[in-house]
């Protein structure tokens, strides 16, 4: 992984330096679907690339006829995949937007998952999409042993993705949303959730961030001096430990890992460790995400905002 230098401007393609990926997004978006096809075959050795890159294409696809066109011309395990992924899309936008159609939204992606999953029984994305709709049912399965809190959810189904890949990252991330408030959790519950997920990561994992996700979702900027809370020595020393064990790994990824490094790189940023921040931001190149800085604000803003504090160029800046 080698992401471009920054020129000028942000891109906000969640492809990044994925060329492949970018470019299979294009003959998506033309209603065409053998590239797709291509960028998914080859990952099936790959479960983390294979769910970052079917999540991509689903989310260029879900506006069209795309995935259900593929599945009925030329059904086969990827055809099948991506149209659990846009399922899936399709029924949590619509639960977010309170619409009555989420619920046989949701009946077709449970149905979509379950034919992708026996397409291919030893891929956890299948299974990592049911887990994504398990916020719009609230399973309440018994919590194992080690959580202060014991908070019920969808533990089941978490154990048996964990079976097929142990340090699945979209998975521990749709996991840990289970528990967010804005779902129907609570805060209690996603810090406990957040930290027992992280203590059990290796220390070279990107799942050592969870508990700095769970803190951004967690921001409330009418609590006093809520921005200092990243200088803690808890959030220093959580931030510094990602930094010093996954951030030289990321050389060895196969696209860059915009999102991870965005949450690095902002609690690095609000821990007042500049230093390291900009080496964060200099390895994300021109890729940005919309998180975590659209918590606080306009994303483009903020990003500009702690890039400029860390001393690197800027959109439109001499």
């Amino acid at each position: 992984m080698a992401a471009d230098a920054f020129e000028g401007q942000y891109v906000w393609s969640p492809a990044a330096d994925d060329r492949a990926l970018a470019s299979a997004c294009v003959d998506v978006r033309a209603g065409r679907y053998f590239s797709a096809h291509e960028v998914l075959w080859e990952t099936r050795g790959d479960f983390e690339l294979r769910a970052h890159r079917s999540l991509v294409l689903a989310s260029v696809a879900a506006d069209s006829d795309l995935a259900e066109r593929w599945l009925d011309e030329e059904p086969g395990p990827e055809a099948a995949l991506l149209w659990a992924r846009v399922a899936m899309l399709r029924a949590l936008r619509m639960a977010d937007a309170g619409d009555q159609r989420q619920r046989a939204l949701t009946r077709i992606a449970r149905t979509a998952c379950e034919r992708a999953s026996k397409e291919s029984p030893e891929d956890p994305t299948p299974w990592v999409a049911q887990l994504a709709l398990a916020r719009l049912d609230r399973p309440q399965d018994p919590a194992p042993q080690g959580l202060l809190t014991a908070p019920t959810g969808p533990w089941y189904l978490f154990a048996h993705i964990l079976r097929l890949d142990a340090w699945h990252r979209e998975a521990h991330h749709r996991f840990l949303s289970f528990f967010f408030t804005r779902y129907g959790g609570s805060s209690s519950a996603s810090w406990d959730v957040a930290a027992f997920l992280s203590q059990r990561a290796p220390a070279g994992s990107p799942l050592r961030l969870l508990p700095l996700v769970a803190l951004v979702e967690d921001y409330n900027p009418s609590d006093l001096l809520a921005n200092r809370t990243w200088e803690q020595p808890q959030w220093v020393s959580a931030a510094m430990g990602v930094y010093h064990n996954w951030f030289p790994r990321v050389t060895d990824y196969r696209f860059t890992p915009v999102l991870d490094l965005a949450y690095l790189a902002h609690a690095l940023f609000l821990a007042k460790r500049e230093f390291e921040a900009r080496e964060v931001f200099t390895a994300m190149g021109p890729y940005a995400s919309r998180m975590p800085w659209s918590a606080f604000g306009d994303p483009e803003e903020q990003l500009t905002k702690a890039r400029r504090s860390c001393g690197l160029p800027v959109p439109h800046s001499t």
